[in-house]
């Protein structure tokens, strides 16, 4: 579905990405580890169109098949692959709806998401969906923006550290959100530091480490290389 290779991103001079290479396949839910600095954010955001990149990302859905190199972020978002970053981006003086509304591309016939879909998953937003954005909690807000990228009924979701900052029990309704997505066959590339729920819920672990892809493999095979853990993971 998604195949990168040979991926290199700057900012400006600095060069960020060494030659990344990694898949995700159709229904899998992809960690995408590594401690800050790594390379992580740079990859989501060269996905997407954002930096400067040089390299291959291919790109086959449903909307297209080719390369995707050189296209701007909303042609690539309108091709299938949605996006949640790390600061959320939600708009704060709409209402929850409204922000929902912006999320959806083009017509919704035959989207495989409606709103009354979002409101079952998260029935927080239900209560509060009149509500201007900018008043609701951390947690709250990012259940509104992954929400609203699923709005544009994507095949592929990055999601950006879903969980920073978030309680636990707002944890464990994120890590539920991205096993209702896998079971409706929708790709997930996580970025996440927490490797509780990263291990938990992924088909597979990448390591990234100065720009390049240190680790490729299960989540059980994560757990007995204690090598990569601690000199690329661990604090």
């Amino acid at each position: 579905m998604l195949s990168i290779k040979d991926l290199h991103a700057f900012y400006g001079k600095s060069h960020v990405l060494h030659g990344v290479s990694f898949d995700v396949r159709p229904g899998e839910i992809v960690a995408l580890l590594g401690r800050n600095g790594s390379g992580r954010s740079t990859t989501a955001k060269a996905i997407m169109g954002l930096v400067h990149c040089q390299g291959s990302i291919h790109w086959k859905a449903a909307k297209f098949a080719g390369e995707i190199v050189g296209k701007k972020a909303y042609q690539i978002a309108h091709l299938g692959i949605g996006y949640v970053p790390e600061n959320r981006d939600i708009f704060p003086k709409l209402t929850v709806h409204q922000n929902l509304i912006l999320g959806q591309k083009g017509s919704a016939k035959g989207a495989r998401w409606s709103f009354n879909d979002m409101y079952a998953m998260f029935p927080r937003l239900e209560e509060r969906q009149n509500i201007e954005a900018g008043v609701l909690s951390g947690g709250e807000q990012q259940m509104l923006t992954l929400c609203r990228t699923l709005m544009g009924d994507p095949d592929l979701i990055i999601i950006d550290e879903p969980t920073e900052g978030l309680a636990p029990k707002v944890v464990e309704l994120v890590g539920q959100y991205l096993q209702t997505l896998k079971a409706k066959g929708i790709s997930v590339l996580l970025i996440e530091q927490k490797l509780t729920i990263a291990m938990a819920i992924s088909d597979r672990a990448l390591v990234m480490g100065h720009g390049s892809i240190v680790f490729d493999g299960t989540p059980d095979g994560l757990r007995a290389d204690a090598y990569i853990r601690k000199e690329w993971l661990e604090v």
